[in-house]
């Protein structure tokens, strides 16, 4: 009786402790519900290309813009108004250019252990395989501001991408490291902090890594006429042949097992190489991806941005590419096709300071 009474009275006595889980709230919608292809010009854009991409986009609210690279030239651009705006944060696709900086600068290669906790260690092919975000804020904080900065210029961030595309605007770097107290250098290398990076931009950079280093302007053609003149330009020369194969294996790890595996979904019938990012902004969720197709023929890199509200996020994004290549596949996009006669391959070299 007495042993009750006890029990009685701890339990009327204890206090639970509810765990309260915090949801983010989104005021944009991922949805849309106007014609996002409207005002689009499309004269000069590959009619398969561009109608895989409107298909695989549907009705979310995002863009696709998908290029050839090893010439530059955009094959579609899916709701231009979107993809040549200032842009928007490029979330985990920034540990690309984080990536090959710390390779340029010989801190890591792709088996190098980095300490996350005191019994932990990761190396890059994981961490780009999963995004994990603790090994990019340690591994820019061994390489400091100054060097993350030279290197995302380097690699295209902070100047136009395009050459001479009406309505192209710049996405923008910082000046200096985002304050302490919103995760610094460490942030801006895993979430790509205080950066806004345009589609264009994300997408002449996997191009590089996707031709071996050569960073063309992108351009894209409205006729019949330009595509048939079409001449490719350089903007520059990047070193990183060398280090492409040492990020290959976590891009295709993302892909294989990792954040972008909602790719094989729809398509598993190529080398997918991708890179996922999802982060959110004053209500707005934004989801990335962006790879290429490691095929022999119908070489082709694709940046798919979205945002909006909880659906949109970068696993969502690499579903739609899924889509997109499934659509390609179909068409014989990637077969090997009969020679062509010859064309205007002459390349023009860029010897003037980037366009700002």
């Amino acid at each position: 009786m007495h042993r009750l009474a006890r029990t009685r009275a701890t339990t009327s006595t204890t206090r639970v402790h509810r765990r309260h889980r915090y949801y983010e709230r989104f005021t944009a919608s991922s949805f849309a519900t106007d014609d996002l292809t409207a005002g689009d010009v499309t004269g000069g854009e590959d009619p398969v290309v561009r109608q895989a991409a409107i298909e695989a986009l549907g009705n979310m609210n995002g863009t696709i813009v998908a290029i050839e690279p090893t010439s530059g030239r955009i094959l579609a651009m899916v709701n231009q108004k979107l993809a040549l705006s200032s842009g928007a944060q490029p979330c985990s696709t920034i540990k690309l250019s984080v990536a090959l900086a710390a390779l340029s600068e010989g801190i890591i290669d792709k088996e190098t252990p980095v300490a996350l906790t005191r019994s932990y260690h990761m190396n890059l092919t994981t961490a780009l395989a999963h995004s994990n975000n603790a090994y990019f804020e340690a591994v820019g904080r061994r390489l400091g501001f100054e060097r993350v900065s030279y290197y995302a210029h380097l690699y295209g961030l902070g100047e136009l991408a395009g050459y001479d595309i009406p309505g192209e605007q710049l996405g923008s770097y910082p000046d200096a490291e985002i304050p302490a107290k919103l995760g610094g250098v460490g942030k801006m290398c895993s979430f790509g902090e205080g950066v806004s990076m345009t589609p264009l931009q994300l997408g002449a950079l996997v191009s590089a890594i996707a031709n071996g280093g050569t960073l063309y302007y992108l351009q894209h053609p409205t006729s019949p006429d330009q595509v048939a003149d079409f001449q490719p330009r350089v903007k520059r020369h990047l070193d990183i042949a060398g280090l492409i194969p040492e990020i290959s294996d976590g891009m295709a790890g993302a892909v294989n097992y990792g954040t972008a595996r909602s790719v094989r979904l729809n398509f598993d019938e190529e080398q997918i190489l991708g890179k996922t990012g999802t982060c959110s902004h004053q209500g707005t969720r934004f989801g990335w991806f962006a790879s290429y197709a490691n095929t022999n023929y119908g070489r082709i890199v694709t940046v798919i941005f979205l945002e909006g509200g909880r659906p949109t996020f970068g696993p969502k994004a690499a579903e739609l590419a899924g889509r997109m290549y499934r659509d390609l596949y179909d068409h014989s996009f990637f077969a090997e096709r009969p020679a062509a006669p010859p064309a205007n391959t002459a390349v023009i070299e860029n010897t003037s300071t980037p366009q700002e």
